[in-house]
């Protein structure tokens, strides 16, 4: 049992399964965080635009209007590229600085529940940029197991 256990783990003998595992598992990963940071953050941002552009965050002093541009920017579409694929290490790093930036300066002095989510939005983007979009993406569609 507990060579079993050591082979699953570690995918010796198992590599074909193992990177299978592991791709399904990226495809997991890039399908939930991009459609819920789309669906429960940035669309409301992207039909709300104009009524949101005058009073949004400016954390980084660039404007209201600006600052919501950049987050929308990254909530919806780059959230959109991170769902299908493509991109997808490029894609992650303008959604883990407006995490970083939401956690830290927005949230900052609210209690660490409110920072938290934040927090593992950031982590999820991290991994991603990390990891990479997996077998199952336009990159490697696009651009096969090359990086």
């Amino acid at each position: 049992m507990h060579s079993k256990l050591i082979n699953w783990a570690t995918a010796t003998g198992e590599h074909a399964k193992t990177t299978s595992r592991f791709d399904l598992g990226l495809l997991v990963l890039r399908l939930s965080v991009g459609l819920l940071m789309l669906l429960a953050h940035g669309w409301s941002k992207l039909i709300g635009f104009a009524e949101k552009s005058a009073s949004f965050p400016d954390p980084l002093g660039v404007g209201s209007a600006f600052s919501l541009g950049l987050t929308v920017f990254a909530e919806v579409f780059c959230s959109l590229a991170i769902i299908v694929g493509l991109l997808t290490r490029l894609s992650a790093v303008p959604l883990a600085i407006t995490m970083l930036v939401a956690a830290i300066v927005i949230h900052g002095d609210d209690p660490f529940q409110k920072q938290e989510f934040a927090l593992i939005y950031f982590v999820h983007y991290l991994i991603l940029m990390i990891m990479g979009a997996g077998k199952y993406s336009l990159d490697y569609t696009l651009w096969g197991g090359r990086r």
